[in-house]
Order: C-alpha cells, then sequence, then structure tokens
C-alpha cells in the first residue's frame, strides 16, 4: 500500500513539475505584474494624499493673504502651487480666491490669467463653469464682449451652470445695446434655473425692466411650440 502511495505521489510530483516548467514563467511574472500593480496603485495614493496635503498648507496660506488684502502675495503663491501641484483640488480653488483677490484691488489682468487656468485645467466641471462665468464678469467690466461671449458659450455642463451662463450672456447682450437678444437669454436663463434658487427673481427683475412677465412668455413660447 506505501509503495502504490509513493509511486502515485511521485507521479503527481512529475506533474506538477512538468506543469511548472511549461508554465512557471508565466505564472510568475503575472503575480509581478498583479503586485507590481498594487504597489503603483498603493504609492500613486499616497502621493496624491502627500501632494494634496502641501497644496492644502500652501491654500491656506493663500486665504490669509486675501484675507489681508495682499493680493500680490496671494498670486505669488497661487503661480507656485501651479508649478507644484497643478492637478490637486485646493489648486484649483486657489485660482478662483487669488483672483478675486486681485479683482477686488482692480488688477484685472491677474485676475483674468487664474480663472483662464482654472477654465482650462481644472478636472473638476464645477470648478472649469466657474471660472468661466467669473472670467466672463471680468471681460465683461472691461468692455471685452466678444470674448466674454466665448466663455459663456464654453459652459455646457449642468442646469445650474447653463442657467447662470445666460444669465450672464443677457448682461452682455444688454451692454452691447441688444436687449432683445438679452431678453431671449434672460428667459432662458429663468426657464432653466430651479424654481428654489432665489437668484431666479434677479433674473425675473431684469425681465420685468425689459418689460417682459417670465411666467407668461414662458407659457407663450410653449404653446407656440406645441
Amino acid at each position: 500500500m506505501a509503495t502504490h502511495l509513493d509511486l502515485e505521489e511521485q507521479e503527481q510530483l512529475d506533474q506538477l513539475k512538468a506543469f511548472w516548467k511549461q508554465y512557471g514563467n508565466l505564472i510568475t511574472w503575472l503575480l509581478v505584474l498583479v503586485l507590481g500593480g498594487y504597489a503603483a496603485w498603493n504609492g500613486w495614493n499616497l502621493y496624491q494624499r502627500d501632494q494634496g496635503s502641501k497644496a492644502g498648507s500652501l491654500y491656506d496660506e493663500l486665504e490669509r493673504a486675501a484675507q489681508a488684502g495682499d493680493s500680490e502675495r496671494a498670486t505669488r503663491i497661487f503661480a507656485d502651487m501651479k508649478d507644484r501641484y497643478p492637478s490637486a483640488t485646493f489648486t484649483q480653488q486657489a485660482g478662483l480666491v487669488a483672483a478675486r483677490s486681485a479683482a477686488d484691488k482692480g488688477r484685472y489682468d491677474a485676475a483674468s490669467a487664474s480663472l483662464a487656468w482654472v477654465a482650462d485645467k481644472a478636472s473638476e466641471d464645477e470648478y472649469r463653469a466657474i471660472a468661466r462665468l467669473r472670467l466672463a464678469g471680468l471681460l465683461l467690466d472691461t468692455k471685452k464682449y466678444e470674448e466674454a461671449l466665448k466663455q459663456v458659450d464654453a459652459v455646457t455642463d449642468r442646469p445650474e451652470f447653463i442657467a447662470l451662463a445666460n444669465d450672464r450672456r443677457g448682461d452682455i447682450l444688454m451692454a452691447q445695446g441688444k436687449s432683445a437678444e438679452a431678453q431671449a437669454a434672460y428667459l432662458k436663463a429663468w426657464t432653466v434655473m430651479d424654481p428654489k434658487v432665489d437668484y431666479r427673481r434677479v433674473v425675473e427683475a431684469k425681465l420685468n425692466l425689459l418689460g417682459v412677465q417670465p411666467a407668461g412668455a414662458a407659457a407663450s413660447g410653449v404653446e407656440a411650440a406645441k
């Protein structure tokens, strides 16, 4: 009986050796790739957390500079964050804060540059849309109407942003003296905007100044569409 078991075990061992000889290298490389991939993923997460932490420290500095009214320092810190941590969420937020600080001091070129970077480089749709809307406002203030319209045209992400983009488009068109087109933009903003949003009343007030009652105008538009 023992001999039989020994022979059976030897046969199994020979089969295992043959299998390993044929597939051993493949299995080893697969394990290396899997374990290497896991290590890389783990390392990337650690790297991202480290980058986020460092960017967060700089963001705190930038906020303090902005609150102190030191817009030039805020701009310099943002420039440093762009160079060192361009993909960090804190850097995207920093661009918006730095731009607001610069605009408050009348440094419109610096504010526009910060907003343009966020609009082009931010990884999140929300930050890109907010940056474009604010940049359009700055361009409107400096009478660069066509450039401002290009910014609002690029906002196509979500209904709430599309509503705000149309409101800003109406402001730009009004500044150009195109009241009929502005009216259409405001009406579209009012129609798309959530009725629970307080700002909808501001859009309604703009329409009222143009002699339009938005509820009636929207209803007429629906009837005409039918």
